[in-house]
Parts: structure tokens; C-alpha cells; sequence
């Protein structure tokens, strides 16, 4: 019994501390965006800010040009991942259900990729732009976020294709669908917890993308809002309440993206890593 009782306390005793280790940089983080700035340079920490302020978010949505990269970020993001996700629903179809010559290789490729830091290819990918003349230029940032994703979204939803018998498909088939309407009546449906869960990667990915987008987009109103991020802090001194406040509004669309997609995300990424 003793045994039995320590083998439940030890795991969730190290859970909780890992959890709070987690956890409380954000809180953190948050609550200084609402204090005041005398709250934040004292020297005994305000743990919980009870006269709160709406300056500092005041101050960082007012920042130039902070419209036109939430703009910029949005429309990156979202036409990365659709367009991810458009491409890997075919392929996925096509290395689960088709047998061809270079399948395997396809495959492998793309867990090559997968494993391939993109930080290494900045400069090339940087050659390729210039020499393009698309400096300063989205569609360069939307291609290359598409490609960082796809090889996960499409290894994932590849094990969803996968795991659908095969025999929903021919039943739709022999009652007269085509192999698409097969594929779109039959398969999609059951491909709803791994599109979530390869979704919700891809946002946080090209959200997040720094490296990119610090050397393609030199312009201020080009850029996206992890650039803005970065330059914030130069442009605002040490105005830590501003700096906390632009970062809780970085950081709150993944946040609450992630609270509404949690559970069969993270569903998805399990089932996706052990079928097919």
C-alpha cells in the first residue's frame, strides 16, 4: 500500500512542479502587462495586481505600424497553414492509399525535411528572394512557412488516411461515388482530429517565425509581429509594462487557439504518430 501510495504521489508531485515551472512565466508575464510602473521597478514583487491599467496595452497597440503587422501576421499565417493543408490531404491520400514506384522515398523525403533546420537555409532561401526581386514581399514568407509545415501536416494526416478501412471507401465507390467524393463523403470527416492537431502546429510555427522574416522583410510595415516584438523593447526604453503588454498580445491568439483545440490536438498528434 505504501508502495502503491508513493508510485501516485511522485509523479503527480513532479507534474505539478513542472506545470508551475511552466506556468508561471506567463502569469507573470500578464500580470505586469496590467500593473503600474511604480508595481514593477519595486523592490518587493506585486504578486497579484490589484489597481490594474490598460495603459501599457494602450501604449503597445498604439506602437507604429503595429496594425499593419497583425495584418501582415493574420494573412501569412492563416494562407500558410490552409494551403499546407490543402497540399498534405492530397499527398497523405496518395502515400496511404496508392501503391507506386518511389513511395518509400517520397516518404522519407519529407521526414528528412521535417528533421532539416530551417535556420540553416536562411541565407540561401535569402539568395533565392533577392535574386527574385521579392524583398520586403509576403508571398516569399507564405511559400516558406507552407514548406516548414507540410511535412509534419502531411506525416500526420497520413496516419489518419491510413487507419480508415478501406472497405468505407469502395462501399461509397460500388454505391456510385468517384474516388473523390469518396475521398470528400468518407475520409475527411474522420480526418477532423488530426487536421486540428496539425492546424494548430502550423499556426504556432509561422506565428512564431523569427529568423525569416528578420532578414527577407526590412521594412517596418513589412515585417510580421515577432519582428515587431523583438524591436519593441529599443523603441520603448525600459518601459517593461508596454514591453509585457505587446508580448501578451503576441502571445494570446496561440494561447487561446490552444485552450478551444487542446484536447483533440493533442488526440490528433497521438494518433497520428502511432497509426498507419
Amino acid at each position: 500500500m505504501k508502495r502503491s501510495l508513493l508510485g501516485r504521489i511522485w509523479p503527480n508531485a513532479a507534474a505539478l512542479v513542472l506545470a508551475l515551472g511552466f506556468v508561471f512565466p506567463v502569469y507573470w508575464m500578464f500580470t505586469t502587462a496590467f500593473k503600474p510602473n511604480g508595481d514593477i521597478i519595486t523592490e518587493d514583487p506585486v504578486w497579484f495586481p490589484l489597481n490594474g491599467t490598460f495603459e501599457h496595452f494602450s501604449t503597445a497597440v498604439n506602437a507604429p505600424n503595429f496594425w499593419s503587422l497583425v495584418g501582415n501576421s493574420v494573412t501569412v499565417t492563416v494562407l500558410a497553414v490552409g494551403l499546407s493543408l490543402l497540399i498534405a490531404l492530397c499527398g497523405s491520400f496518395a502515400v496511404a492509399r496508392m501503391r507506386f514506384k518511389g513511395r518509400k522515398g517520397i516518404i522519407l523525403t519529407f521526414m528528412v525535411a521535417q528533421m532539416a533546420p530551417w535556420e540553416v537555409l536562411v541565407i540561401s532561401i535569402y539568395m533565392i528572394v533577392r535574386d527574385a526581386d521579392m524583398l520586403n514581399s509576403l508571398v516569399p514568407l507564405t511559400f516558406f512557412y507552407m514548406l516548414m509545415v507540410l511535412p509534419f501536416t502531411l506525416l500526420t494526416l497520413r496516419g489518419y488516411v491510413a487507419a480508415v478501412p478501406k472497405e468505407l471507401e469502395e462501399s461509397a465507390m460500388v454505391d456510385g461515388c468517384t474516388r473523390t467524393q469518396a475521398f470528400v463523403k468518407i475520409i475527411f470527416p474522420l480526418l477532423a482530429p488530426g487536421l486540428m492537431a496539425t492546424s494548430l502546429f502550423g499556426f504556432i510555427t509561422a506565428w512564431n517565425e523569427f529568423p525569416l522574416v528578420l532578414v527577407l522583410n526590412k521594412e517596418p510595415d513589412k515585417g510580421t509581429l515577432p519582428l515587431w516584438l523583438s524591436q519593441f523593447q529599443s523603441q520603448f526604453g525600459d518601459d517593461w509594462g508596454a514591453t509585457m503588454a505587446a508580448a501578451s498580445i503576441f502571445a494570446l491568439p496561440i494561447l487561446v487557439l490552444f485552450l478551444f483545440l487542446q484536447r483533440k490536438a493533442v488526440g490528433g498528434l497521438t494518433a497520428g504518430a502511432v497509426k498507419g
